[in-house]
Protein backbone atom coordinates (compact mmCIF):
# COMPACT_ATOMS: atom_id res chain seq x y z
CA UNK A 1 0.00 0.00 0.00
CA UNK A 2 3.00 2.70 0.63
CA UNK A 3 4.80 1.92 -2.74
CA UNK A 4 1.74 2.83 -4.42
CA UNK A 5 1.07 6.00 -2.61
CA UNK A 6 4.90 7.06 -3.22
CA UNK A 7 4.21 6.23 -6.68
CA UNK A 8 0.78 8.05 -7.01
CA UNK A 9 2.82 11.05 -5.36
CA UNK A 10 6.10 10.49 -7.46
CA UNK A 11 4.32 10.56 -10.71
CA UNK A 12 1.61 13.60 -9.59
CA UNK A 13 4.90 15.47 -8.84
CA UNK A 14 5.79 14.69 -12.35
CA UNK A 15 3.24 16.03 -13.93
CA UNK A 16 3.43 19.61 -12.41
CA UNK A 17 7.43 19.81 -13.83
CA UNK A 18 7.04 18.73 -17.61
CA UNK A 19 6.44 20.27 -20.19
CA UNK A 20 4.29 17.95 -21.94
CA UNK A 21 3.74 14.27 -20.30
CA UNK A 22 1.76 11.49 -22.72
CA UNK A 23 -0.69 8.58 -21.10
CA UNK A 24 -0.04 6.35 -18.17
CA UNK A 25 3.06 7.74 -16.75
CA UNK A 26 4.49 5.66 -13.69
CA UNK A 27 7.57 7.16 -11.48
CA UNK A 28 8.11 4.64 -9.06
CA UNK A 29 11.10 6.58 -7.07
CA UNK A 30 12.12 10.14 -5.96
CA UNK A 31 12.61 11.84 -10.03
CA UNK A 32 13.46 15.39 -10.95
CA UNK A 33 12.29 16.74 -14.39
CA UNK A 34 12.41 20.05 -15.84
CA UNK A 35 10.11 22.65 -17.66
CA UNK A 36 12.36 21.49 -21.14
CA UNK A 37 11.44 17.69 -20.49
CA UNK A 38 8.60 15.65 -22.71
CA UNK A 39 7.18 12.41 -21.92
CA UNK A 40 5.49 10.10 -24.25
CA UNK A 41 3.34 7.73 -23.53
CA UNK A 42 3.59 4.70 -20.99
CA UNK A 43 6.86 5.71 -19.51
CA UNK A 44 7.83 3.85 -16.49
CA UNK A 45 10.96 5.79 -14.13
CA UNK A 46 12.05 4.24 -11.25
CA UNK A 47 14.51 7.29 -10.23
CA UNK A 48 15.65 9.74 -12.86
CA UNK A 49 17.39 13.25 -12.14
CA UNK A 50 16.94 15.83 -15.66
CA UNK A 51 19.47 18.59 -14.65
CA UNK A 52 20.10 21.43 -17.54
CA UNK A 53 18.39 23.98 -19.79
CA UNK A 54 18.52 21.76 -22.79
CA UNK A 55 15.47 20.01 -23.77
CA UNK A 56 15.05 16.58 -23.26
CA UNK A 57 12.47 14.29 -25.34
CA UNK A 58 11.50 10.85 -24.19
CA UNK A 59 9.54 8.76 -26.34
CA UNK A 60 6.79 5.89 -25.77
CA UNK A 61 7.32 2.66 -23.67
CA UNK A 62 10.15 4.08 -21.94
CA UNK A 63 11.57 2.14 -19.11
CA UNK A 64 14.84 3.34 -16.44
CA UNK A 65 16.12 1.74 -13.29
CA UNK A 66 16.83 3.38 -10.21
CA UNK A 67 19.35 6.52 -9.89
CA UNK A 68 19.47 7.70 -13.44
CA UNK A 69 20.97 10.85 -14.64
CA UNK A 70 20.77 13.52 -17.98
CA UNK A 71 22.79 16.10 -18.02
CA UNK A 72 21.74 18.86 -20.43
CA UNK A 73 24.44 21.87 -19.83
CA UNK A 74 27.71 21.99 -18.80
CA UNK A 75 30.14 24.46 -18.39
CA UNK A 76 32.49 26.00 -21.16
CA UNK A 77 35.91 25.08 -21.11
CA UNK A 78 37.05 27.09 -24.13
CA UNK A 79 35.73 30.38 -22.31
CA UNK A 80 37.93 33.51 -21.01
CA UNK A 81 38.60 31.72 -17.97
CA UNK A 82 40.08 28.65 -16.79
CA UNK A 83 38.67 25.69 -15.86
CA UNK A 84 35.49 27.77 -17.12
CA UNK A 85 33.96 30.29 -17.51
CA UNK A 86 30.32 32.02 -16.42
CA UNK A 87 29.57 30.74 -19.56
CA UNK A 88 27.45 27.26 -20.43
CA UNK A 89 27.37 24.76 -23.40
CA UNK A 90 23.06 23.57 -23.60
CA UNK A 91 22.58 20.55 -25.81
CA UNK A 92 19.20 18.19 -26.06
CA UNK A 93 19.05 14.78 -25.21
CA UNK A 94 16.81 12.43 -27.92
CA UNK A 95 15.58 9.45 -26.47
CA UNK A 96 12.82 7.27 -29.06
CA UNK A 97 10.86 4.64 -28.14
CA UNK A 98 10.82 1.69 -26.41
CA UNK A 99 14.49 2.27 -25.09
CA UNK A 100 15.52 0.41 -21.74
CA UNK A 101 17.76 2.56 -19.52
CA UNK A 102 19.34 0.15 -16.51
CA UNK A 103 20.11 1.72 -12.99
CA UNK A 104 22.67 4.61 -12.45
CA UNK A 105 23.55 5.22 -16.08
CA UNK A 106 24.31 8.98 -17.12
CA UNK A 107 23.40 10.53 -20.08
CA UNK A 108 25.21 13.76 -21.12
CA UNK A 109 23.85 16.43 -23.77
CA UNK A 110 23.79 16.12 -27.56
CA UNK A 111 22.98 12.12 -27.36
CA UNK A 112 20.20 10.51 -29.12
CA UNK A 113 19.39 7.20 -28.32
CA UNK A 114 17.11 5.21 -31.10
CA UNK A 115 14.28 3.39 -30.79
CA UNK A 116 14.74 -0.18 -28.94
CA UNK A 117 18.28 0.82 -27.47
CA UNK A 118 19.31 -0.87 -24.64
CA UNK A 119 21.61 0.90 -21.78
CA UNK A 120 23.44 -1.54 -19.44
CA UNK A 121 23.63 -0.77 -15.93
CA UNK A 122 26.43 2.08 -14.57
CA UNK A 123 27.10 3.27 -18.01
CA UNK A 124 27.79 6.85 -19.34
CA UNK A 125 26.41 7.60 -22.64
CA UNK A 126 27.88 10.07 -24.38
CA UNK A 127 27.51 9.25 -27.76
CA UNK A 128 24.48 8.33 -30.21
CA UNK A 129 23.41 5.03 -29.79
CA UNK A 130 21.80 3.38 -32.80
CA UNK A 131 18.67 2.16 -32.99
CA UNK A 132 18.37 -1.97 -31.22
CA UNK A 133 21.95 -1.46 -30.00
CA UNK A 134 22.77 -2.88 -26.59
CA UNK A 135 25.22 -0.41 -25.26
CA UNK A 136 27.53 -0.48 -21.91
CA UNK A 137 30.22 0.71 -19.93
CA UNK A 138 32.00 3.97 -19.79
CA UNK A 139 32.12 5.55 -22.15
CA UNK A 140 29.25 3.35 -23.19
CA UNK A 141 30.01 1.27 -26.66
CA UNK A 142 27.73 -1.93 -28.28
CA UNK A 143 28.65 -4.90 -27.47
CA UNK A 144 25.57 -6.90 -28.90
CA UNK A 145 22.17 -6.16 -31.03
CA UNK A 146 19.16 -6.53 -30.68
CA UNK A 147 17.31 -9.31 -33.12
CA UNK A 148 15.62 -6.58 -34.93
CA UNK A 149 13.25 -9.11 -36.62
CA UNK A 150 11.89 -9.91 -33.86
CA UNK A 151 11.56 -6.76 -32.10
CA UNK A 152 9.40 -5.39 -34.79
CA UNK A 153 7.63 -8.50 -35.03
CA UNK A 154 6.48 -7.59 -31.52
CA UNK A 155 6.06 -3.69 -32.08
CA UNK A 156 3.63 -4.63 -34.95
CA UNK A 157 1.67 -6.85 -32.99
CA UNK A 158 1.61 -4.49 -30.17
CA UNK A 159 3.61 -6.46 -27.57
CA UNK A 160 4.32 -3.56 -24.97
CA UNK A 161 5.40 -3.99 -21.06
Amino acid sequence: MLKKIKTAFWTKLAKTKCNHIGKYLKVNGYSKFTKTTYIGDFCNFNGMKIQGHGKVQIGNYFHSGMDCLIITENHNYEGGKIPYDETNIVKDVVIEDCVWIGSRVIILGGVHIGEGAIIQAGSVVVNDVPSCAIVGGSPATIFKWRDKEHYYKLKEKGKFH
